[in-house]
């Protein structure tokens, strides 16, 4: 039998039917399992048996979601968390001690940094950042110490891309191990695995639940170092809940649909912005004028639901543009039916230090546009009177 596609698997891959025969997976609330016996219980502790012994530890709904992530990633395992950023977190935590060296782009989520520089180096892990606009950065980071690379690609917010095999083939040739956030592609458009990651993660509160509902986080790719995340999570706590689980799960059911819906709007958002008066910079992965297009091309199959651009009249137009939206919505959050408007340097990346933020591209003047599933024309109008 050939292997199924993406949408099947998304839509078919669930938890064992029971004796309800139900056609969707059940709500599993409970925080724990019984057993039949005094012996079965000692061997589920012991590792010896298959079977649940606490939600804590795993949960149906938990482990459906997970699997489906792995299958979808195209990895050998997967586990979920309570939130993206414990997915980071607990990766980190889960295979660095004291001594060891971090490579990390520079442009990544304001909270990623901060993990970075502020609470590992207490542990006494040191990071070196790289500018992912330059490649040959990432080689003369390595240090005999150095333990794990970590970035994103695209980049947030300046969808800047980084080569994943061009950067898998140096932490193979230096045995580090390889973590990539995928949360702004998603496996449908992008399986970093493929391209030699280790680690892929996901907040899955964004694209994956898309309808800003629950939190989530997940952490998929080689059984071995997906293991040592799961006992880390397990005798620490940051389980995701059965309920998120179940809802994420319904989730991938439509996450092919809605992809394409993103991306379409995007691409076509994206397009009306470059010939907008008030747009100084336009910066879409699916534009031919992307810098990196071509190696969008061959990494990504398509550009992705995110929209970058820098307006002419800096923080006071970027400000003005956002009060006078009607349609987008105003939140840091991205990945949602509804469209969302951010101000990176304001919010999502105002705890990175100014400096910081401009060598990778964060100006005062940046907006950053989640494209929802409305009518594209619509986003198109609201722009256009906001920008006035």
């Amino acid at each position: 039998m050939k292997e199924l596609g993406f949408e099947t698997k998304a839509v078919r891959l669930q938890s064992q039917q029971t004796h309800q025969k139900e056609h969707s997976v059940p709500l599993y609330l409970t925080s724990s399992f019984t057993f039949d016996d005094a012996a079965e219980g000692a061997a589920i502790f012991a590792g010896e048996a298959e079977g649940n012994l606490y939600s804590r530890f795993s949960n149906p709904n938990t482990d459906e979601f997970a699997s489906k992530i792995a299958a979808l990633e195209g990895v050998e395992s997967a586990v979920a968390t309570a939130s993206g950023m414990n997915a980071i977190f607990t990766t980190f935590a889960a295979h660095l001690k004291a001594g060891d060296h971090v490579i990390s782009a520079q442009a990544i989520f304001g909270n990623s940094t901060y993990i970075l520089n502020t609470i590992l180096p207490q542990w006494g892990i040191e990071c070196t950042f790289v500018d992912a606009r330059e490649p040959e950065q990432w080689e003369k980071a390595v240090r005999p110490n150095t333990k794990l690379l970590y970035l994103e690609t695209p980049t947030n917010p300046t969808l800047d891309l980084i080569d994943l095999e061009f950067v898998g083939n140096i932490c193979k040739a230096n045995d580090i191990i390889y973590v990539v956030d995928n949360c702004f592609a998603t496996p449908y458009l992008q399986r970093p695995a493929e391209f030699g990651a280790d680690i892929v993660i996901h907040s899955a509160t964004k694209w994956i639940d898309g309808q800003g509902r629950v939190l989530g986080g997940v952490i998929a790719g080689k059984k071995a170092l997906v293991d040592t995340c799961y006992g880390f999570i397990r005798r620490t706590g940051p389980s995701m809940s059965p309920f998120n689980a179940w809802v994420l799960s319904k989730s991938l059911e439509t996450l092919a649909v809605r992809m394409d819906r993103h991306c379409s709007n995007a691409l076509a958002f994206a397009t009306f912005l470059e010939s907008h008066p008030a747009v100084e910079r336009v910066i879409y992965p699916g534009l031919q004028s992307h810098p990196q297009y071509e190696l969008a091309q061959k990494q990504m199959s398509a550009g992705g639901g995110m929209v970058s651009c820098v307006v002419t009249g800096g923080l006071e137009q970027a400000r003005n543009i956002l009060n006078g939206l009607n349609i987008f919505s105003l939140t840091a959050n991205l990945g949602d039916a509804r469209s969302i408007a951010t101000h990176p340097a304001s919010t999502t990346h105002s705890k990175t230090p100014k400096d910081v933020r401009e060598a990778v591209g964060i100006e005062d003047g940046l907006l950053r546009f989640s494209l929802g599933l409305e009518t594209v024309e619509d986003l198109i109008e609201d722009f256009s009177q906001a920008a006035k």
